[in-house]
């Protein structure tokens, strides 16, 4: 009953953040949304099992990936406050703040991945995923890693349009969420 109170209040956060990209089908925001809720079921399916046996060689695994998601996420949105600049997009109202930067952002982790942030998250699900493997939980993460590369898919093609070749040539120099990977 608590796990299916959590959801309901995560889901209402996940709606009041996520609003504007609903109202706007075909955004990036729009399908982070519904990563949002699957990286929400994989922690509250998967939270009894956090401490159980916490130094498995599979939980060190899933540690490492949830202090990589933190790091990701901090230093991300630090770059992006520190370098990106921010304007106001007519053309996108379902962006968030901070993702309607002026300049395309090369340093720290963005001088090697250009999804940072979605690689936090897809840390942060493959993290959650890794302490208790179940046929349920193997479905959500390859969909909820789909869903990440079809925002990043999604949000490329936006930066495109707002960047031009110059975003282009980035692309072809950065991987999308993994240094020297993927």
């Amino acid at each position: 009953m608590i796990r299916i109170a959590l959801f309901i209040i995560c889901t209402l956060f996940f709606v009041r953040f996520s609003w504007r990209a609903l109202a706007h089908p075909g955004t990036h925001g729009f399908y982070r949304f519904f990563v949002f809720e699957g990286i929400l079921l994989l922690v509250l399916l998967n939270h009894p099992y956090w401490f159980r046996d916490p130094f498995s060689a599979l939980h060190l695994v899933s540690w490492l990936l949830l202090l990589a998601s933190i790091v990701f996420v901090v230093q991300s949105l630090l770059m992006l406050k520190q370098r990106g600049g921010y304007a106001e997009r007519e053309e996108m109202p379902a962006n968030l703040s901070f993702e309607n930067t002026v300049h395309i952002v090369e340093e720290g982790l963005f001088r090697y991945v250009r999804h940072p942030m979605y690689s936090s998250l897809l840390f942060l699900a493959w993290g959650a995923y890794l302490k208790h493997i179940t046929p349920l939980n193997s479905g959500l993460i390859l969909l909820v890693s789909a869903l990440l590369i079809a925002v990043a898919k999604v949000e490329e093609q936006e930066n495109i349009q707002f960047f031009g070749t110059a975003y282009v040539d980035y692309m072809q120099r950065t991987r999308m969420f993994i240094p020297w990977l993927l």
